[in-house]
């Protein structure tokens, strides 16, 4: 089959401009580097979002959700397949101290609903720059909190395309890790248990964490967030920066002078140079330190051919 065939069957189910040929991925990324999608797709419901995955399991066709594109490095040459991107599953619903939201909604946006209406526990998250999809296979953590302190449940398809509701032990969420991620699933939603507490408290709280971040992080520059996990005991951040990588890379990308633990698009990089300056990073410190660091960023598609 080939991919004109794809878009064709699925425009059968989901509008046109819904399925899109050859999309570039740099339009998608927060590092704004990547090549084109054979087929991007966009659902507007879950039905059409399992429509998207059963097709492409039963078609056997390579299928990758690619979520705001916080935590993901698409090579140059692209992916071939299917993308799903579940931007348009956005809801936000509370009720009483319950928070239901959509796999594609923003978590910052949903720390946000969460907070304007006075309730507590999702204020760590107001930084965060992924979709709650992402960041329910991660176990999305920061300033102390968590996904897994707060999550009741969650609504996912698997691979086949058949919805199962996992409860918070069906998860098995860890650090930087979750049953999602081990079974490939994709989430459609998740119901989160809040608390009500006081407005001025939970005002100031989500003011200081969003100084802390804005301070302290390179949000002026495309990146892929956090590169690195979070080594046993130990920070990548410290370890890269006592290895003196600050400001050096490849091409236009270069370890973050502002936080070592980021590497920042800086001037129109490909993702060969972003590869290559996350290869420079391993290596030094492995050199330095004798640490091998692993990646929480995701790196996938193809080089250019």
């Amino acid at each position: 089959m080939t991919k004109e065939k794809w878009l064709t069957d699925l425009r059968r189910f989901l509008a046109d401009d819904h399925v899109k040929m050859d999309e570039p991925l740099h339009l998608h990324t927060l590092t704004r580097m990547g090549g084109p999608a054979d087929i991007f797709v966009t659902p507007t419901t879950e039905d059409e979002t399992a429509y998207t995955v059963k097709y492409a399991y039963e078609n056997n066709i390579p299928l990758l959700l690619l979520g705001n594109g916080s935590n993901m490095v698409v090579r140059d040459g692209g992916v071939r397949g299917i993308v799903l991107n579940l931007k348009s599953l956005h809801a936000i619903r509370i009720n009483g101290t319950t928070l239901y939201a959509q796999g594609g909604a923003h978590i910052k946006e949903v720390s946000k609903a969460a907070a304007t209406n006075r309730l507590t526990g999702f204020e760590f998250a107001c930084g965060i720059p992924g979709s709650i999809g992402g960041a329910m296979a991660m176990n999305a953590g920061a300033y102390g909190g968590e996904i897994k302190d707060i999550i009741l449940q969650a609504t996912v398809l698997t691979p086949e395309g058949d919805k199962l509701v996992l409860s918070k032990e069906e998860m098995e969420l860890g650090y930087r890790k979750s049953i999602i991620t081990k079974k490939g699933y994709y989430v459609l939603s998740a119901e989160f248990g809040l608390e009500y507490g006081s407005q001025p408290v939970i005002d100031a709280k989500m003011v200081d964490l969003t100084y802390q971040r804005e301070s302290k992080q390179p949000l002026e520059f495309p990146s892929a967030g956090s590169v690195f996990k979070r080594p046993p005991g130990n920070f990548a951040g410290k370890l890269i920066q006592e290895s003196g990588l600050q400001g050096r890379g490849f091409g236009g990308a270069e370890v973050s002078t502002k936080h070592a633990g980021f590497i920042v698009n800086k001037n129109n990089a490909t993702a060969d140079d972003y590869i290559q300056t996350i290869e420079m990073v391993k290596s030094a410190v492995r050199e330095k330190f004798g640490i091998d660091l692993e990646l929480e960023v995701k790196i996938v598609g193809e080089d250019m051919a």
